[in-house]
């Protein structure tokens, strides 16, 4: 396997990034500037491009993300406090961004003869977000196996798609990831909010794979009351 990473310098890609270093061959990380509402991840993504001594392309399609309206990451709307698994949440779609992110990747892997698109989409970005759930997957691999017919023969490769993030740290534990490395905070300020739903997401995570965090919280105690209302929802 040569494969492109989709990178965003968060938890989730930086594990795949060192997974696939493990397993094969990696041409590039690429990361995308969508317009999003701070770019501070891209510095960690370029992080671990240095560490796993591999090219790191950040392309700029900005002008898009900025026709992609009324999203909290891309517009100026509050991000929401809470988890996941909330409604409020939603206002955190950015329509269509994984496949328009997927399709640039695809080109740019067959350019770069590589065989494999590599992105880290799992079980717990299912309940809100369409294009990181294993139908959308699955159609959109057929989709560009199509679309590059007698060109180029490159597959996707997703292994978190039917895990959770707590098994994504548990995986990337055993391979030594540096997970200090990563910034998954929505909202950019200094550090960790530890309220958006990807702070509380990746507190969570590290709590059920049984693994110190490293992550610095401005509010570390926030997650575990979100956990504990959405289990009483639940309930």
């Amino acid at each position: 396997m040569k494969a492109i990473i989709v990178c965003s310098g968060g938890l989730d890609s930086v594990t795949l990034a060192y997974k696939v270093a493990v397993e094969a061959e990696i041409t590039s990380l690429v990361s995308f500037n969508y317009g999003q509402r701070h770019d501070k991840e891209l510095n960690y993504a370029a992080l671990c491009a240095k560490d796993l001594n591999v090219p790191h392309h950040v392309v700029d399609i900005s002008h898009v993300g900025a026709q992609l309206t009324g999203s909290a990451l891309t517009d100026d709307i509050d991000v929401p406090d809470g988890h996941y698994a909330e409604d409020s949440m939603k206002v955190t779609v950015v329509p269509n961004r994984n496949a328009i992110m997927l399709t640039i990747a695809y080109g740019m892997a067959a350019s770069q003869n590589a065989d494999t698109v590599a992105i880290a989409v799992h079980g717990g970005d299912h309940f809100i977000y369409p294009d990181c759930r294993p139908d959308f997957i699955e159609q959109f691999a057929k989709m560009q196996k199509m679309a590059m017919d007698g060109y180029a023969d490159v597959s996707i490769y997703a292994p978190f798609l039917h895990g959770t993030k707590g098994d994504i740290v548990t995986a990337g534990t055993a391979i030594n990831v540096p997970y200090k490395n990563t910034w998954s905070c929505y909202k950019g300020g200094d550090k960790h909010c530890g309220r958006c739903g990807t702070c509380v997401e990746r507190a969570e995570a590290f709590y059920d794979a049984g693994v110190t965090d490293p992550t610095d919280y401005a509010d570390s105690d926030f997650w575990q009351n979100a956990v504990k209302q959405r289990a009483e929802a639940e309930a």
